[in-house]
């Protein structure tokens, strides 16, 4: 072949070339449409049923919040297999955590000081805590022994801190000096602390290791506490549950003497009236909980918080 042939035959090969390349530019262009389109849709769809999640996690907090609905009641779980919704709803006494801000204001550094040494805190570490807790809600300046105040807030450059005011939120807690060391070996301590509890723990509705900290006593010893108070069959909210009338005769069965440790008894109440309403909705695969806290669900209520997650 002729070298003027060939160089007639030179353009057609590189447009050939030209037209593959933008073929494969075209085809790549459009698979990535495809995947953003169907990432939209998958998005959409997401905020769809999240969206569903969240109205059926709505009608979980109407039941439970009514009155009526006892908190055994089977009306609190419902799910129809055929559309994969519904939800589940646990409704619970607030009065069964310990009121950090009520533990602060009658000066009761002791019970935190067995808290954070049962949690793996040393005697030094736990006392300074303690210190810090309190010159945190305190209205002055003066810095207890082991204490933090807007000196060493400053030095850390954290302005404006303490607050010097009771804490509004149960996450204000972790800005205290110290408060990291107890997350680093208790990461679950906010399920021990609430603000909006009347103020002592509700020892019928405590769990076995909160009155073991407040009574001062065994954990073993402190079992006996909530299963007198399930009753007969073992199982908590039935008809023959056996609630405490009386701290005292619940702290006689803990081997405590009231007349000795007033300072125990003061810890304890019976008959807290704050309750916190959990509703987690189901919708196609989609997660969404609802959490109120209320005052007084059977008389005349009072919304103190509300809350939503999204839950994996």
């Amino acid at each position: 072949m002729s070298p003027t042939r060939r160089s007639k035959r030179s353009p057609r090969g590189a447009a050939l070339v030209a037209v593959l390349t933008l073929i494969a530019i075209l085809g790549i262009a459009s698979l990535a449409a495809i995947r953003v389109i169907s990432f939209d849709m998958e998005l959409a769809t997401a905020k769809v049923h999240g969206s569903r999640a969240r109205q059926i996690a709505e009608m979980g907090i109407a039941i439970g919040s009514n009155p009526v609905v006892k908190r055994s009641d089977p009306l609190l779980k419902q799910f129809n297999e055929e559309t994969g919704e519904g939800f589940d709803v646990r409704v619970i006494s607030e009065g069964g955590r310990f009121n950090i801000n009520a533990i602060i204001l009658r000066e009761d550094k002791e019970l935190f000081r067995t808290m954070f040494i049962d949690w793996g805190l040393d005697l030094d570490t736990a006392q300074a805590i303690a210190d810090a807790l309190a010159d945190w809600i305190d209205a002055d300046d003066e810095v207890s022994l082991n204490g933090a105040e807007v000196d060493w807030y400053e030095e850390q450059g954290r302005l404006n801190q303490p607050f010097n005011r009771p804490f509004y939120h149960i996450d204000e807690v972790a800005l205290v000096r110290g408060m990291n060391l107890v997350e680093a070996v208790k990461p679950d301590w906010r399920d021990w602390f609430t603000i909006w509890s009347a103020g002592a723990l509700d020892i019928n509705e405590a769990r076995a290791e909160l009155i073991a900290a407040a009574a001062d006593v065994s954990l073993e010893q402190a079992t006996i506490i909530p299963e007198t108070v399930a009753g007969p069959d073992g199982i908590r909210d039935t008809t023959d549950d056996v609630p405490f009338q009386d701290v005292n005769a619940a702290l006689a069965l803990l081997g405590v003497d009231a007349s000795i440790r007033p300072d125990i008894v003061q810890r304890f109440n019976v008959n807290d009236t704050t309750t916190r309403i959990e509703s987690t909705g189901y919708a196609a695969g989609a997660k969404r909980r609802i959490n109120v806290i209320v005052r007084n669900r059977t008389g005349r209520p009072a919304l103190l918080e509300r809350y939503e997650e999204i839950i994996p």
